[in-house]
């Protein structure tokens, strides 16, 4: 149910579901060729196959595509079917060691409701002072204004590491990866033996300062889709110094 819900409004804004029309190219194309700088790339891959063969072996290659903006970073929100969920940020999609990795105290079905409001905002809080803000270990959550409870800062275990080389294809979506293909020693990681339902999508990283930063999700063009930020902001209020 919940992972059928995730497709439904997460989907959309990758696949969308409008139908594509193919221009049927001239009967006569033999004989006259009209606008030949239109169908110069079909004409090519068409004619030369073994072009088309090694180019196709090219782009299997291919580590990781360029990033379109230096700001621009892999997001991935991944948890059990029954449990809360992690967020991990990671500077492309092939790289195992996720740059920033925490433990939301938010459940898949509390967010799987929020999302079906089609904006979610999820806000951390620490008045840590003298830490970095990417290094403080304890958050307060706050998902679109309630308070859900406190997330903490993670290393990348094993297993962490081996969810993420096992989406290493996936650019963007969400999926499940069967409780079959995992091991038995999952459990001190914090993650179950269920199915693992994840998301995954480009995020625009913005910095505002040495005190807030946040990641947002970016949708493809003409595609309004889900809207879906994560806030880390220090408190001056109340501010202690560790």
């Amino acid at each position: 149910m919940a992972i059928d819900t995730l497709r439904r409004f997460f989907l959309p804004c990758f696949f969308p579901t409008t139908t594509t029309t193919t221009t049927k190219p001239p009967l006569s194309l033999s004989k006259k060729r009209p606008n030949t700088s239109s169908l110069r790339h079909t004409t090519t891959t068409t004619t030369s196959p073994s072009s088309s063969t090694s180019s196709s072996s090219t782009s299997t290659t291919t580590l990781a595509p360029p990033r379109p903006s230096k700001s621009m970073v892999v997001g991935t929100i991944f948890g059990n079917r029954n449990g809360h969920v992690w967020f991990s940020i990671q500077h492309d999609r092939l790289s195992f060691k996720p740059t920033l990795l925490l433990e939301l105290p938010i459940s898949t079905n509390l967010l799987v409701r929020e999302m079906q409001n089609g904006v979610v905002r999820i806000a951390l809080e620490s008045n840590y002072q003298s830490t970095p803000l990417r290094s403080i270990p304890v958050w307060t959550v706050f998902c679109n204004g309630k308070k859900t409870g406190f997330a903490a800062k993670r290393k990348a275990s094993e297993h962490v590491r081996s969810v993420l080389k096992t989406m290493q294809c996936v650019t963007v979506g969400a999926g499940v990866i069967p409780s079959k293909f995992r091991s038995s020693s999952d459990s001190g990681s914090g993650l179950g033996s269920d199915e693992l339902m994840y998301m995954r999508a480009n995020f625009e990283h913005v910095v505002g300062n040495a005190d807030n930063e946040s990641f947002h999700l970016i949708n493809p063009d003409d595609c309004p889709g889900q809207e879906l930020s994560v806030f880390l902001l220090r408190s001056t209020l109340g501010a202690v110094d560790r």
